[in-house]
């Protein structure tokens, strides 16, 4: 079914789910969202299973002729979005029907926001996802970010009865200002009073902040002497902190599949999203934890969503 044609695109507004794993070894990073819990909260909102797709909007949204009767959710980043030129908030469902224009403007804080369509966005799944790799041309829609004129498709979805709305003290807020938990390793060997630095200092997010990864600048995290500056090259993860010839932090984000350089500490995954909603000139601050400690805070999180999937179907 034809759901929006597209009036304007927006800064960079690409379709993605969850992500596609199992190619790594081939090259293919697993792409997908970049903030998860503003992903699943958006399906939850519009009703979908949790791996529907979704629209990922960066930092300015997109100009949408609606084409259907649908429900629509919009969560991610505090941003300024229209119906028919009359204000509509985010993090609620809410309903559209066709001849409707949705204007989604400018963030005004937070990086990116998240658009779900009741039934979930229809483009053909390559590889097991329906995620966007913009640097091969793979999955969402053609494989790049969406421009004018584009006509999008949703599945057949369930309407509902009434809007569905994010509990308050649920919804994340996005300071310029972050403390992001990390765990050291696996090449925390490679420094000494480079350690100590990046828990002690305060970084600023630069311009080089994309879905491949997030550069900081900061004081340098100098390699202990007579180690190498670089390693032999080895599969990566969302989260890993690298440190390059520059001697400056680089979180590696989702459209990363390999490093040759050494990985100081990794970002635990419960924080992700946060690092995902900074933008450039936010201060990054880190904090040490355990494995442990991650590991507790992911389960809690976990316990968290399965309560909110309750609380939301009841309403």
């Amino acid at each position: 079914m034809k759901v929006f044609t597209v009036l304007t695109p927006g800064g960079y507004t690409t379709i993605q789910d969850e992500g596609r794993y199992g190619y790594q070894q081939m090259g293919i990073p697993a792409s997908g969202v970049l903030d998860a819990f503003a992903f699943h909260c958006a399906n939850l909102l519009a009703a979908n299973p949790e791996n529907s797709a979704v629209m990922e909007i960066t930092v300015m949204g997109p100009r949408l002729d609606i084409l259907a009767p649908v429900d629509l959710a919009v969560t991610g980043a505090d941003i300024k979005m229209t119906l028919n030129d009359q204000p509509v908030p985010t993090w609620t469902s809410f309903s559209v029907k066709p001849g409707d224009v949705l204007d989604i403007q400018q963030v005004k804080s937070g990086c990116r926001a998240y658009l779900a369509v009741s039934g979930g966005i229809d483009v053909p799944a390559v590889m097991g996802s329906r995620s966007t790799y913009v640097g091969a041309n793979i999955g969402g829609y053609e494989g790049r970010a969406l421009k004018a004129g584009d006509v999008i498709k949703c599945g057949q979805g369930k309407r509902q009865d009434r809007p569905r709305q994010m509990p308050v003290d649920l919804i994340p807020a996005y300071p310029p200002e972050l403390t992001i938990r990390a765990i050291p390793g696996p090449q925390d060997d490679f420094f000494t009073e480079g350690l100590e630095v990046l828990f002690q200092s305060d970084f600023m997010v630069s311009t080089k902040a994309d879905r491949m990864g997030y550069r900081l600048q900061g004081p340098k995290i100098k390699i202990r002497e007579g180690m190498p500056k670089s390693i032999i090259s080895e599969p990566t993860m969302p989260g890993g902190v690298q440190i390059p010839a520059d001697e400056q932090p680089i979180i590696l984000m989702v459209e990363q599949t390999v490093g040759g350089y050494a990985k100081i500490v990794t970002v635990i995954s419960v924080d992700l999203p946060r690092v995902a909603q900074a933008t450039p000139g936010d201060t990054i601050h880190f904090e040490r934890v355990s494995l442990e400690t991650a590991h507790a805070l992911y389960q809690d999180q976990q316990k968290k969503m399965e309560e909110l999937k309750n609380v939301l179907a009841s309403r």
